[in-house]
């Protein structure tokens, strides 16, 4: 009895002591399922889960009437299942053949597209798939409804292949513009991308030039988020979560699509008329913008191609096409990103910086054929000998030597080569002034800052280029072998080794007519008139006029940039104003507009810029109607001639577009 008693005893402590364990154990489950949940949960999460990124429908950008010029179309999409690849690549390749057959298109941009860029094996992009592994490839986009239907047909011919429809980017060309430069292009986002911007997520289309790249983040929107679960291979199993995407808000601008349109036939058309004269007219751009405000109608270049090109991913063929110099490199803008030399078109401005270094309007001035600098004779370009006239005239008829004169005479008040070079010049402080040698703030992301070669740059330019000039001075250029050429370079090399710090005569002279060193673009060209035709306020460009939310309709007005005064005196705009009415009516530009209805009277200035080792380039840039200016339209073709015979044409067929506006 004793010893079943302290048996008892024992057992029970025993199943007390195991009650207590059991307890404690049932409490640590309660604290590990009540407390710990969420952070169990999400390690779980991390471990076998994948989250993808639903991209938002692309905001459009619309011209200012409404006219869609970048949309989003429905595309039919033939992908595969990535599993079908795990499993067994050769017979996946081969059912990729299948499919390519079945769709009629060649297999090995297929194939391509089943690896992933970077992976071992991969060929280059654009050919392989650079987005996400965690879904399913996209092998054929774009693709015949019909043909993509036996496809789905058939699955037991064709395991793990699907046919979707989804969003892409679209330019629907209204009214014929393509406007391909200004609209720009998508592409995917890098890990640079995502690096520099947070609100970025990997496998995103953003903007990679022009207005979707300047407006991307407006346009894009917020993306959603699919949270999948995976297997240990990487491959989809499930969906766990879904957040909707929220669409971007639509741009619309200040373009106008049938000025756009107008703007690129009419340099089109004269560009290939130039070209049976004999000149090689290879690039050219039209800027059409309003003086009052500041809003830009048209941004033409030349040679162009149809931004469509970039729907659905782009052909290794296609972008060798569109970067390659042998096409003329279509994506650069010649509106906005190249700098030409601006000859006769800077005259204006010239006019003006001789008035602020004390010359009078109502003098005279002589225009002989020739005027001598030093050793050196200049020459006028297109006109004759004239005796003593006045600036008005110089304007209308073009003469260089009256210019020639001007710039000469402050070059010798400065200092001439005495000079420092903080020394004040009235002739770059002018151009600088009406918007020239620096970006005008177009709300695009690249944009040519031109060139205005004063001192300062000169003596920065010697400084940079020195040891290369003396060194060149030292050993001449025996890989020239023409004899005459290869001693004219090296006493160059000489000279400016020595003193290439210096603003020369020579150099003041050729700035006052556009030429030598300075650059421009159409747009600087064309905001520099615009601040003429207004009555002196130099208004930064914008293409942007409002953000629109797609769900509400709110819209959000898009702030226009800074103004300031140009650098010249009501006389002297009314001066300027009435002397480029003149070049139309019996100047330099009087042919071509010489049938141009009463009713639009035109203003504006011819240019020929002469280039080493090419034709000259034709410009005119003009505003009208001349009374009251609502429209300034700046043209320039390179390797196009005079101004007078390319330019101005292309000038006058958009004035009569801009006319029929009302």
């Amino acid at each position: 009895m004793r010893r079943a008693t302290r048996h008892r005893g024992r057992l029970l402590a025993l199943v007390a002591a195991v009650v207590v364990a059991f307890s404690g154990l049932v409490v640590r489950l309660g604290q590990v399922q009540l407390a710990e949940a969420d952070g169990l949960a999400a390690r779980a999460a991390a471990l076998d889960t994948r989250t993808i990124v639903v991209p938002a429908l692309r905001g459009r950008i619309l011209d200012r009437a409404g006219r869609v010029l970048a949309d989003n179309r429905t595309s039919t999409v033939v992908t595969l299942e990535r599993r079908v690849l795990a499993d067994d690549r050769p017979a996946a390749e081969e059912e990729v053949r299948d499919v390519a057959a079945v769709l009629g298109l060649p297999a090995a941009d297929l194939l391509g597209r089943t690896w992933l860029c970077g992976e071992p094996g991969a060929p280059g992009a654009p050919a392989c798939w650079s987005g996400s592994p965690q879904v399913p490839v996209p092998l054929a986009t774009d693709v015949d409804p019909v043909r993509a239907l036996a496809l789905v047909e058939q699955p037991g011919r064709f395991p793990g292949v699907a046919v979707t429809s989804t969003p892409v980017r679209s330019y629907p060309r209204p009214e014929g513009a393509l406007a391909a430069q200004v609209l720009g292009y998508l592409g995917r986002a890098t890990a640079e991308d995502v690096a520099a911007d947070p609100s970025l997520t990997p496998d995103e289309l953003v903007g990679r030039a022009g207005l979707e790249q300047q407006y991307d983040r407006e346009l894009r929107g917020t993306p959603g988020r699919t949270v999948v679960s995976v297997d240990p291979r990487g491959l989809v199993t499930g969906v766990v979560s879904r957040t909707d995407p929220v669409p971007g808000r639509d741009l619309v601008t200040s373009l106008d699509a049938v000025v756009q349109a107008s703007a690129e036939r009419a340099l089109a058309a004269e560009m290939r008329r130039t070209r049976t004269r004999g000149w090689p007219a290879d690039s050219g751009a039209v800027v059409v913008l309003d003086p009052r405000t500041g809003a830009v109608a048209a941004l033409a270049s030349a040679p162009t191609y149809d931004p469509n090109v970039w729907t659905g991913g782009i052909s290794a063929a296609d972008y060798a096409r569109l970067t390659g110099a042998r096409s003329g490199t279509p994506l650069l803008s010649r509106a906005t990103d190249v700098g030409f030399a601006p000859a006769s078109t800077m005259k204006p401005a010239s006019v003006a910086a001789a008035v602020r270094d004390g010359r009078s309007l109502g003098a005279s001035y002589d225009c002989p054929a020739v005027y001598r600098i030093g050793d050196r004779d200049f020459h006028n370009y297109e006109s004759a000998p004239q005796g003593h006239i006045s600036l008005a005239r110089a304007l209308e008829i073009s003469c260089d030597t009256v210019f020639y004169q001007l710039a000469y005479s402050a070059w010798q008040r400065q200092g001439g080569l005495a000079a420092r070079s903080t020394t004040p010049d009235p002739f770059a402080a002018t151009a600088r002034g009406l918007g020239l040698g620096a970006p005008t703030g177009i709300d695009l992301p690249s944009e040519s800052a031109g060139r205005i070669p004063d001192r300062t740059w000169r003596q920065d330019q010697w400084e940079q280029q020195r040891a290369d000039l003396c060194r060149r001075a030292r050993t001449g250029y025996p890989e020239v072998a023409d004899r005459e050429r290869r001693s004219f370079l090296t006493a160059v090399a000489r000279e400016n080794c020595a003193s290439g710090w210096q603003l020369r005569a020579g150099d003041a002279a050729n700035f006052a007519i556009g030429q030598g060193d300075v650059l421009a673009t159409p747009l600087q060209m064309a905001v520099a008139y615009a601040a003429i035709a207004n009555g002196g306020t130099v208004r930064t460009p914008r293409l942007a006029a409002a953000l629109v939310d797609p769900v509400s309709g709110e819209r959000a007005r898009v702030a226009a940039g800074p103004a300031h005064r140009a650098p010249m005196t009501a006389a002297t705009d009314a001066y300027l104003r009435a002397g480029l009415r003149r070049v139309v009516t019996s100047g330099t530009a009087a042919g071509a507009f010489r049938t141009m209805p009463a009713d639009w009277p035109v203003a504006g200035k011819t240019g020929t810029g002469e280039v080493v080792g090419k034709r000259d380039t034709s410009w005119f840039v003009s505003y009208a109607p001349a009374s009251r200016p609502r429209w300034v339209v700046a043209a320039v073709v390179a390797q196009g001639g005079n101004g007078s015979d390319t330019a101005a044409p292309v000038a006058r067929a958009v004035h009569l577009t801009l006319r029929g506006l009302g």
